[in-house]
Formats: structure tokens, C-alpha cells, sequence
């Protein structure tokens, strides 16, 4: 919440994939995890370059009351939700919502920059950059691609976060036709985008299965 986080008990059973991204190769980093409150992994990464640790979360459940669930399809743009609500009269009663997570972190190591930014993960929802954020400096822009089922997605409200001196600032932005976003770089820190798709429910339990992804990178005050 306001890109400030809070930390996670983590259980194992919650982690469905993690997996560390170098150039060619893919290190499975799950066995690794430990669960409880801090300390749920430890690696030591040897090899200098770009880098994406990627996780993903099991399909959890969550049930919503009516006001409830409507804000938060309005604050994450998902308007066909809202409007299937208002059309089949369902506005006024509460949801009941699979969800899973699928985040990527984006970090460097040493110097060397290469293409293992734009690696894919394979999620059903995936932002990748079509630049190496870690070659930008302040001012710069830099375009992501945000694909649901492995294809562009147009018209969707994709948020951009950067904390800075103790201050989160956000943008909204939707989605061109090819499924990119332009943001400018304009202040040092981590930033996130993050992304929400919701689609009705396949499996029984739930009106809605709902797909919650984010990037997370760090701009130095001296980037280059």
C-alpha cells in the first residue's frame, strides 16, 4: 500500500515458482525459501550482470464485501468488471475473488549491462521493459509492454510508482494499442509498475480470478 510494503509471514505453500533470471541461465530458488517473518532467502549472486528474481504466488481466496470490492475495481481501473456489475444488478452484493501474484525484481550486479531484463516469466500477466532501466539517468523515458496471456493488452490502467525522500508518488496510465506505457524517469529511487486483469472465475468457489502483476527496479541518483 502506497509502495511502502509491509512484510510478508511468509509460508512456503504460498510460493508457487521463484526462480533467478542471468542472461542464459534460470537458477529454481524455491527449495531455498524458509518461511517466517524475515530472512525467507538467501543467495549469493556470483555473476555480474542484469538480473530478475521472479515469484509467483498460489491462487488464494478472498471475499469481499459489496463497497468493498467496488472501490477497488474503480482504483485499478477495471471498468468491464464494474460494468458486468452494474448491468446484471450485481453492484449491491458482495465477491468472492481467486488471486495470485506474479512480480519480477529487476537488479544489477557489477557493471555489466545486458538483455536479461526483458526476459520472460511466463506469467499469465507480464510487464517487461523494452529498455534496460539500469542504462537510464534522471529524465529519461523508458516504455513497458504489458501482456496478459502472452499478448499485448490494450486500454488498461497500469500504475507507476517511485519512492522518494520518504514520498510515494504514482501515475496512472493506460495502455496504448500495442500494450505499451511510456513513463520518464524523474526521480532516483525504487519504482514499481504494477498492473491488475480480472477474468470470470473457471473454477467453482469464486466469481472471479484475478491476476495481480508488478516490476520493481532501482534508479541511483548517479545513474547513467
Amino acid at each position: 500500500e502506497n509502495f511502502i510494503g509491509e512484510r510478508w509471514d511468509m509460508h512456503k505453500n504460498r510460493v508457487e515458482k521463484l526462480e533467478l533470471h542471468q542472461a542464459l541461465n534460470a537458477v529454481n530458488l524455491l527449495d531455498s525459501v524458509r518461511s517466517g517473518d524475515k530472512d525467507n532467502l538467501t543467495y549469493i549472486v556470483k555473476q555480474e550482470g542484469t538480473s530478475v528474481l521472479a515469484m509467483q504466488s498460489n491462487n488464494a481466496f478472498i471475499e469481499s464485501q459489496a463497497e468493498e470490492f467496488n472501490t477497488y475495481l474503480k482504483e485499478d481501473g477495471l471498468d468491464e468488471i464494474l460494468d458486468h456489475r452494474k448491468k446484471t444488478n450485481t453492484l449491491s452484493s458482495p465477491a468472492k475473488e481467486f488471486y495470485a501474484r506474479y512480480t519480477k525484481l529487476l537488479f544489477q550486479v557489477g557493471e555489466k549491462r545486458d538483455d536479461t531484463y526483458k526476459k520472460l516469466a511466463g506469467f499469465p500477466v507480464e510487464i517487461v521493459p523494452e529498455s534496460n532501466p539500469y542504462n537510464s539517468k534522471i529524465g529519461d523515458a523508458i516504455r513497458f509492454k504489458i501482456l496478459f496471456d502472452g499478448k499485448p493488452t490494450f486500454g488498461v490502467r497500469v500504475k507507476v510508482w517511485n519512492r522518494f525522500d520518504n514520498r510515494t508518488t504514482l501515475q496512472n496510465i493506460y495502455t496504448e494499442k500495442d500494450g505499451t506505457i511510456e513513463a520518464r524517469i524523474s526521480s532516483p529511487g525504487p519504482w514499481m509498475i504494477s498492473v491488475v486483469r480480472m477474468i470470470p472465475s473457471k473454477q467453482p468457489g469464486a466469481d472471479w480470478q484475478s491476476y495481480w502483476g508488478s516490476l520493481v527496479f532501482g534508479i541511483e541518483t548517479s545513474a547513467r
